[in-house]
């Protein structure tokens, strides 16, 4: 993947950075008069050389330098040269035990990537939840919280709250390389990681300085739907020929879409569906705004629930509810798996992609909702055979994005990346 940063601002003096950054048998250490970039994740698989032998690690190893020239078209000389500064760097690792008896040489010792010493922290900002995690370097979540997405004065205190909760997280890891921080979360990313997030009421944050700050690590900052794309991309890379609509719902909606391994991500902001009308509902939207995320929206749902007369004040409530027989209950998710149906097979219909991922607990927290999706889509879409596949992450959806953005800058030039950790 690829990372815009703003290279001119890489290191601006401030104030001593609150942030740590730790490597293997040194524990903390304290950052002196820096603060370190912060940019836009820009969530491409990325052609450069490394880029290309790091994911090939990752993807296929422990794999023989002759058949990462192979799978990535480069020259094995050039494979060579990355193989011995990747080693050099520590971002892989060779298998001495795994090389065929009576070979000689070490292009045939093979090689896959280090995930025992370095770690990334990724953060997703939710409306209610922020979830902080670690990842190692093969997207894998190593450890994960949620906390209540803080309440404060202004977006600053917000955000610094955050960071400063993700620091004391990340400092479990005392025997590890904290490599990048990545931030996912909702409305427009721009500049150096600055947020408009009209829901939140937030205008122009500086999502990413205040975390890199908090942390003591570079950060890249994107919108949450794109990362989430981007992580499908990170978990099968050979996808990247195909282009795929993104279609998240929770307590928001969004989409992304994904061309030839290139998560599309506008410059006016990420594609705002929360507005799209729902036609008519029957328990859904008691309020008749006749918007989306007023009616499918986790919040919106619940208020369906108690304008239905049910006494419930969470969706896994309505949930267990339905799953033991309340007819209500159950009434009110169908219908949203109906509306989302619908509005997915318009949306689809306009970009006609080769696939439909289908993320978010919307979709994946009440399953037996699934086939009344399937048959809205249907009965919606003009195209009578798509492609529609639920996300491949599930319900850790909002930490894979998180993680995709926090190993965004790595996977685009991890030799580029190290640099700003030494």
């Amino acid at each position: 993947m690829t990372s815009t940063l703003d290279r001119r601002a890489t290191l601006r003096q401030t104030r001593p950075a609150t942030g740590v950054t730790v490597r293997p048998g040194q524990g903390a250490r304290k950052l002196r008069n820096t603060v370190p970039p912060a940019g836009v994740a820009s969530l491409q698989l990325s052609t450069k050389a490394a880029a290309l032998v790091l994911r090939t690690a990752r993807v296929s190893g422990p794999v023989f330098r002759d058949d990462a020239a192979a799978q990535t078209g480069l020259s094995i000389s050039t494979v060579n040269r990355q193989v011995s500064a990747l080693l050099k760097a520590g971002l892989i690792r060779e298998r001495a035990d795994l090389t065929p008896p009576g070979a000689v040489g070490r292009p045939r010792v093979p090689f896959e990537i280090n995930t025992g010493e370095f770690l990334t922290v990724g953060i997703h900002i939710g409306y209610a939840v922020t979830s902080i995690t670690t990842h190692d370097l093969q997207h894998r979540v190593v450890g994960a919280i949620n906390i209540p997405t803080p309440q404060a004065a202004t977006p600053d205190q917000v955000v610094t709250a955050i960071g400063h909760s993700a620091r004391r997280f990340a400092d479990r890891w005392s025997g590890k390389r904290l490599l990048w921080g990545g931030v996912a979360m909702g409305g427009r990313v721009y500049g150096k990681g600055v947020v408009d997030h009209p829901r939140l009421g937030w205008t122009g944050v500086r999502v990413g300085e205040l975390i890199a700050q908090s942390l003591g690590l570079p950060v890249s900052v994107a919108s949450h739907v794109e990362a989430m794309a981007a992580a499908e991309l990170v978990v099968n890379p050979a996808d990247s020929g195909h282009n795929f609509l993104y279609f998240y719902a929770r307590e928001m909606a969004g989409i992304a879409f994904s061309v030839d391994g290139t998560v599309h991500t506008p410059a006016a902001g990420p594609p705002t569906i929360g507005h799209f009308p729902t036609g008519g509902t029957r328990l859904l939207d008691p309020d008749k705004t006749g918007r989306l995320e007023e009616a499918i929206g986790d919040s919106g749902v619940l208020r369906a629930a108690a304008a239905a007369g049910l006494e419930i004040d969470s969706l896994e409530g309505l949930r267990n509810a339905a799953r033991t027989g309340n007819a209500v209950a159950h009434d009110i998710l169908a219908e949203r798996a109906e509306v989302l149906g619908r509005t997915v097979a318009l949306i689809s219909d306009i970009f006609n992609p080769d696939h439909v991922v289908l993320g978010g607990q919307a979709f994946t927290d009440y399953p037996e909702a699934l086939p009344v999706v399937s048959k809205a889509l249907r009965a919606t879409s003009v195209i009578t055979n798509r492609d529609v596949r639920v996300a491949r992450s599930a319900i850790t959806v909002q930490q894979k994005a998180a993680g995709a953005a926090a190993l965004d800058a790595v996977y685009a030039d991890p030799l580029e990346a190290l640099s700003h950790t030494a």
